[in-house]
């Protein structure tokens, strides 16, 4: 007898060759808005399961294992024989530990936990045996047809190449997932036929119970975006915009301004703050947040970066970078991986900074690349500057202190420091540290005296 709360397993079919997508890489690790297709399920069926699902493997077997190591077990199909066949290789992992079996395509990404639910209360209450998803839709998508009798049961799935004339007008199409009474599921699994292509059908299930005078019952997922079945990088594409669409309205009820959502691309591990405005074209990855108030794009790529409140960043790429409270970058800036850039930093235009902090009210001029440095608070960098960092085997640090003054086109030749308050001139190679307070001017530089600095300022 089934426990008060069945147990319930999941089974995510994704061992198929995936030809149509024309691609080295399996199928189910195609990404979606920047997540594998099949982790889109794995998260749909996580408070459902009472289990880790079972993915069925088999194309690129070692690759799916290694993108989903501790999110799910696995079962092994080889070679592959089908739908039916596909969950036939996890019968000595499931049987007799399961209530209910559900088997779920991995290429119908966009189910939700909603319809997971509802398709396992159905089966409940109706005490079915089988219980498919169906939609209605008048674009067949080469789905399979559900076969009713005059009396309104469900009595077989008919595939469209299989199908007459008469039964290709049936509108009511054969979707996923489907759900089994699990000690009915493992012994009718030895009665489904080969079909005439050698492959064993999940679908020949449903008129195996009817035959057997079972209770076959659906749900009808009204979402037809839910149902779209993913076969080659144009469906690909159409759940991708559905996805995107569905992210940007969550922010813009949550308080984002979008100038053209339609060219904003937001993934789902993404945080928002209210009051923030996104222009065309800005793409939002990875463990990247955004505070309030901001101001990004057009044309900006943020990925696995942290944005306090009130910055402005216009045509940038950062690259796993912190910006903290209003920071003002760009146009054409770009932060590789390791640039913090503290409250009330300036970055001009063509200007990069990698593996460096600039301090509090640090202005960097346009045209400078600041790598492996530290910058004080209220530095200025001048125009052109450059942290000559790498010595052909390795990277040497920059050290320059508070209020210090990097006169344009300077070049500091790391290992280097430069005092707090300290100035070079313009065009200067700085290859030795520059003390607190003193200027250093010239190629090579050199200490510019006191004598000097009275009569020619202009030298600074």
């Amino acid at each position: 007898m089934p426990r008060s709360k069945p147990r319930i397993d999941v089974v995510i079919l994704a061992a198929g060759l995936g030809t149509r997508m024309k691609s080295e890489i399996p199928k189910v690790l195609h990404p979606i808005m920047g997540k594998p297709m099949i982790a889109y399920i794995l998260d749909s069926v996580r408070d459902i399961a009472s289990g880790l699902p079972v993915v069925v493997v088999g194309s690129g077997a070692e690759m799916v294992k290694e993108a989903l190591w501790d999110r799910a077990r696995f079962a092994l199909q080889e070679p592959q024989q089908g739908t039916a066949h596909a969950v036939m290789c996890t019968r000595d992992m499931l049987r007799g530990k399961s209530d209910i079996v559900i088997a779920a395509n991995s290429d119908n990404p966009l189910v939700t936990p909603g319809t997971y639910q509802k398709l396992v209360e159905t089966h409940l209450e109706t005490g079915s045996k089988v219980t498919i998803s169906t939609v209605v839709e008048e674009n067949p998508r080469g789905f399979g047809r559900v076969v009713r009798g005059d009396d309104g049961r469900i009595m077989r799935i008919v595939e469209e190449k299989a199908a007459t004339e008469e039964e290709k007008q049936i509108r009511e199409l054969n979707s996923n997932p489907y759900c089994f009474d699990a000690d009915w599921l493992w012994g009718a699994l030895d009665r489904v036929r080969k079909s005439a292509v050698g492959e064993y059908y999940i679908t020949d299930l449903v008129e195996i119970a009817f035959n057997e005078g079972e209770t076959v019952s659906a749900v009808e997922i009204t979402d037809r975006d839910e149902a779209i079945g993913i076969n080659n990088r144009v469906h690909l594409a159409e759940a991708s915009k559905i996805v995107q669409r569905c992210i940007n309205r969550r922010w813009m009820l949550e308080g984002v301004t979008m100038a053209d959502p339609d060219r904003t691309y937001i993934e789902e591990s993404v945080t928002i703050g209210r009051d923030t405005v996104l222009h065309p074209e800005v793409y939002l990855h990875g463990d990247t947040s955004l505070g309030a108030g901001c101001e990004i794009g057009p044309s900006v790529v943020l990925e696995d970066t942290s944005v306090g409140d009130r910055c402005k960043i216009r045509f940038a790429v950062l690259e796993k970078s912190i910006l903290e409270h209003d920071v003002d970058m760009g146009p054409f800036a770009h932060l590789r991986p390791g640039a913090h850039l503290q409250a009330n930093v300036h970055m001009g235009n063509f200007g990069e900074v990698k593996n460096s902090t600039l301090g509090p009210g640090a202005k960097m001029g346009h045209f400078s690349y600041i790598g492996d440095s530290e910058i004080g608070p209220d530095v200025n960098i001048g125009a052109g500057t450059v942290t000559c960092n790498f010595d052909g085997q390795h990277k040497h640090k920059t050290i320059i202190e508070e209020g210090a003054f990097i006169g344009s086109d300077t070049m500091l030749v790391a290992p280097v420091r430069i005092g707090k308050n300290a100035k070079t001139g313009a065009g200067a190679v700085v290859n030795r540290d520059v003390p607190e307070g003193e200027t250093y001017v010239g190629v090579p530089a050199k200490q510019l005296k006191k004598k000097e600095k009275d009569g020619n300022d202009a030298a600074e």
